[in-house]
């Protein structure tokens, strides 16, 4: 079974008027103003899902600033769950900087969301304002069953668009603030996870932070995957590819030239993500 948790798509609308949604939203400018930076809907997601194997996959929208662009967006994330309900994992998607977030969160895990994410602030902000933005949102959703994905990246390298600017401080404080529930830091949280070899307190406090595999090809060497696996065991790590960015092969390919073992691989591309789902089950009213 492949299950990918990191996707996006889009209502049909914003895919073909891209341009009217840009003024004031400057995050969503900078990653998709180009008309190449790829956007699909609900349907087109399904579609691709079939051609590439995809059982299922956890599918979001976008940190709108505005609330009503963000309301819309949810609205058909969840409407798009429930006509493909065995392939879509719904989770609601906020800017958690924003006052409307905690609120829409809470609304659309009351609609079947299953969990709150992407959760991403691409801009400079208050950090210890915004953990508590994040505490928040996390109280809602640990109080419905749920999880949440959050953004994260690699405090070095290469500038691009959608590098936000907060440090793996700000990552390992967000998540010291959620400590009951599950959490999946994107692109590898950012390196973050290298720092549970520590003897002392990171490890306890990332105990419940599983790692997505988003972008990793643009971004990391193969050996990432076997170097992760190492410190971690294959058991936090979770296939996402930011779906339409690249299709699940290229990380399926470049975690078979990792060296690891297919059960390893397996359990990345699936199996990991059953235990999230199974935790929803158990946990939601």
């Amino acid at each position: 079974m492949i299950i990918d948790v990191h996707t996006h798509a889009f209502p049909p609308e914003v895919c073909r008027y891209r341009e009217k949604y840009m003024e004031n939203e400057w995050a969503f400018k900078t990653l998709y103003g180009h008309p190449r930076a790829r956007m699909v809907t609900s349907e087109e997601l399904v579609q691709a899902m079939d051609e590439h194997g995809v059982d299922m996959s956890f599918v979001f929208g976008f940190p709108w600033v505005d609330k009503e662009l963000a309301r819309r967006h949810n609205d058909y994330i969840l409407e798009s769950a429930s006509k493909y309900p065995h392939r879509l994992i719904p989770l609601v998607c906020v800017n958690p900087a924003r006052d409307y977030a905690t609120q829409e969160v809470e609304r659309c895990l009351k609609a079947g969301a299953r969990g709150a994410g992407e959760l991403a602030v691409y801009g400079n902000c208050d950090a210890d304002a915004l953990i508590e933005r994040y505490r928040d949102i996390g109280e809602v959703t640990r109080r419905h069953g749920g999880f949440l994905l959050i953004h994260a990246n690699e405090p070095v390298g290469h500038k691009y668009p959608g590098k936000a600017p907060q440090g793996l401080q700000f990552y390992y404080e967000v998540v010291k603030a959620l400590p009951e529930i599950p959490v999946i830091l994107a692109h590898w949280g950012g390196g973050l996870f290298f720092f549970e070899l520590l003897k002392k307190e990171a490890k306890d406090i990332l105990k419940n932070v599983y790692y997505d595999t988003a972008a990793s090809p643009f971004l990391y060497d193969s050996r990432i995957y076997s170097i992760a696996a190492e410190i971690l065991g294959a058991n936090k790590i979770l296939l996402g590819t930011d779906y339409p960015l690249l299709p699940p092969e290229r990380y399926i390919k470049e975690m078979q030239e990792s060296g690891i073992p297919e059960d390893r691989v397996r359990a990345i591309s699936g199996g990991n993500a059953l235990r999230i789902l199974d935790f929803y089950r158990a946990h939601s009213g």
